[in-house]
């Protein structure tokens, strides 16, 4: 029984005209069998929609024009004009449908009518006999509706940022596997033993990218064994020349937006000890203070990246990513100097950890 409910409000949910008529309806129901009144069910059937036809037309005015046009881009002097209008218009209306449309279907005549001048004029019934019991309807129809936009735009601004964020990833795996995959063949082309070892270090590295990085957010020792991993491999490539430091002091309670770590010391790698032909340098630091996540990676270079160029990849990505990720909770710093290259980024992991 519940799985057949179920169907049901599913299949109203994706027809906006059937959500409507159901709404009304179900309205309309309501009204009927809640009234008081020793009146037979026809009788009150008609009286019922004729305050219900006026409680349609001003809520779809109020939400799909008087709101949207005036109210929502700050036009308040006109919104004030028009909302007094209409609701003068519609309580005319509704009085006029009552008395001159309703009113003779069933009371049996003769009877006196109520002029249409005096309706007009008669201000004070149409405020209590019919504003108030009109616009609460009214009222109830635009909340329910500013309230479904909004979690509608909340539902795809969500899938948005994961759209985004898997395009982003998307982009960083192949650009990583493609440098890994290069050093190992450069390993493999002069038959070095360090091959197998490169191989089983990069087994690892894909096993957390491809199988340990499908949640937002995952634990920061895996990262930080990602890196020590990725480091590892790099140390393969390179003679006694390179010199790389990896210090690192955090809770292993703490969570973080997987592979952006990865992607700031890949780009160390490949524009330090990649492009600088002396002696290059990295010094890799993550540190925490309580929620507050410090992540410092530098290195010396002969050439550093242009911006906006092919080679700054990985950089854009964790602009990006962090955006996405770690909204006015981050920030990114880069100190690009003649023979060095700085980067330096603060998370703050507090809620982000649950």
């Amino acid at each position: 029984m519940m799985a057949i409910i179920k169907n049901i409000v599913d299949y109203i949910k994706d027809r906006r005209l059937l959500k409507h008529l159901v709404f009304w309806s179900c309205l309309y129901l309501f009204l009927i069998f809640t009234q008081e009144s020793h009146d037979s069910l026809w009788i009150i059937s008609i009286a019922k929609a004729a305050y219900l036809i006026p409680q349609i037309i001003i809520s779809y005015f109020l939400a799909y024009w008087l709101v949207p046009k005036f109210l929502f881009t700050k036009k308040y002097v006109s919104f004030i004009i028009y909302a007094i209008i209409s609701a003068y218009v519609i309580c005319v209306f509704s009085r006029i449908s009552m008395v001159h449309g309703a009113e003779p279907l069933f009371r049996e005549g003769p009877f006196e009518q109520e002029p249409i001048l005096e309706i007009l004029t008669d201000w004070k019934k149409l405020v209590r006999g019919y504003f108030f019991s009109i616009y609460s309807i009214a009222f109830l129809f635009l909340l329910i509706k500013l309230s479904s936009e909004r979690l509608i735009e909340q539902s795809l601004n969500k899938e948005k940022i994961s759209i985004e964020l898997k395009m982003l990833k998307a982009q960083l795996n192949p650009h990583f596997l493609f440098n890994t995959l290069n050093n190992i063949y450069s390993l493999s082309v002069i038959n070095s033993p360090k091959t197998s070892e490169s191989i089983g270090k990069l087994s690892e590295i894909l096993d957390h990218v491809l199988y340990r990085c499908d949640q937002k957010y995952v634990p920061l020792a895996g990262e930080i064994t990602l890196l020590e991993n990725y480091i590892a491999l790099e140390r393969l490539r390179y003679d006694d020349r390179l010199e790389v430091t990896f210090t690192h002091s955090v809770s292993s309670q703490t969570k973080i937006a997987p592979l952006i770590l990865l992607s700031i010391v890949e780009n160390a790698f490949k524009h330090g000890a990649g492009e600088d032909s002396g002696s290059p340098k990295i010094t890799i630091n993550l540190e925490q203070n309580e929620e507050i996540v410090t992540f410092t990676v530098f290195n010396s270079t002969t050439n550093q990246p242009q911006e906006n160029s092919d080679d700054a990849i990985g950089l854009e990505n964790i602009k990006k990513q962090l955006e996405l990720l770690y909204p006015n909770t981050h920030t990114l710093k880069i100190d690009q100097q003649e023979s060095s290259f700085e980067v330096v980024i603060t998370l703050n992991t507090v809620v982000h950890e649950s």
